[in-house]
């Protein structure tokens, strides 16, 4: 849906849209870009326009969070590294083609399967899935005024197997915390959000719960680091944008740091 809505705003002057679908052999790897297919069947899904095409400097940078070519407020920069995201969850890969003034295309490689292979990995991936979970250890209440930052940072975080609570403002969030039942590890929060604020949502929260490990999301640092003090006392800052791997990693050194506290205390 994203590479067609995508499309569509790359039409200002009409156009059409295709999308095609077939299943595509490949005997060696192929070099695609800077990538490489490895050898094997896909289905292959194109999205072509006849839009206004990508610049060859801006093509390469297509896919990273939060870069957009549009105007400031028609696009967040998250539709393609979410799209992104998606295929390579799959083991797939996604490619572009792009001429300025005649169009782009979108190329999207997933690993073909036959029943036999599926269910041996039904059979396997439930175990596995398990697992993976108890590996990680550990609950993130994700405050994030913008649905769809938030939906990226929580698709980020739950595919490292993290549990994700998601809060659209402060007040919603402190709601949720009014259950004492629910426990959470990590405070990830943006700074910045109509009514009450990152800052101040979390010293509320932190008078009930002052073991959570806190990490702040903004892309103005100055307003959050006062006079290089952090607002809350061992909170971390994330500036955007980030990448998937920036957020993945900042949380799991936050569980780290917070498990291995509770053990010196022990």
């Amino acid at each position: 849906m994203n590479l067609v809505v995508n499309a569509r705003d790359a039409m200002s002057q009409g156009g059409d849209i295709t999308i095609v679908t077939d299943n595509v052999r490949f005997e060696a790897g192929t070099e695609f870009g800077r990538a490489m297919l490895p050898a094997g069947d896909y289905v292959r899904v194109q999205v072509r326009d006849q839009g206004c095409g990508i610049a060859p400097d801006d093509l390469a940078k297509i896919f990273e969070p939060f870069f957009t070519t549009k105007r400031t407020g028609e696009g967040t920069g998250l539709g393609l590294s979410t799209a992104y995201g998606i295929v390579k969850q799959t083991g797939g890969y996604i490619f572009c083609d792009s001429v300025p003034g005649q169009g782009s295309c979108f190329s999207l490689f997933f690993p073909a399967h036959d029943k036999t292979q599926d269910a041996e990995v039904e059979a396997v991936t439930p175990e596995v899935a398990v697992r993976a979970r108890r590996e990680v250890e550990g609950t993130v209440l994700l405050v994030e005024d913008e649905a769809p930052v938030r939906a990226f940072a929580s698709r980020a975080l739950k595919l490292q197997g993290f549990n994700v609570l998601e809060a659209a403002c402060g007040e919603e969030a402190l709601s949720l915390l009014s259950d004492p039942e629910l426990s959470v590890d990590v405070f990830v929060t943006d700074v910045v959000m109509p009514g009450m604020d990152g800052p101040t949502w979390v010293r509320n929260a932190l008078q009930a719960r002052p073991e959570t490990r806190v990490i702040f999301m903004s892309g103005y640092a100055e307003d959050i680091f006062a006079e290089g003090h952090a607002p809350v006392p061992g909170a971390t800052f994330l500036a955007k944008p980030f990448s998937l791997s920036d957020l993945t990693a900042m949380v799991s050194k936050q569980l780290e740091f917070e498990h291995s506290t509770a053990a010196v205390v022990e």
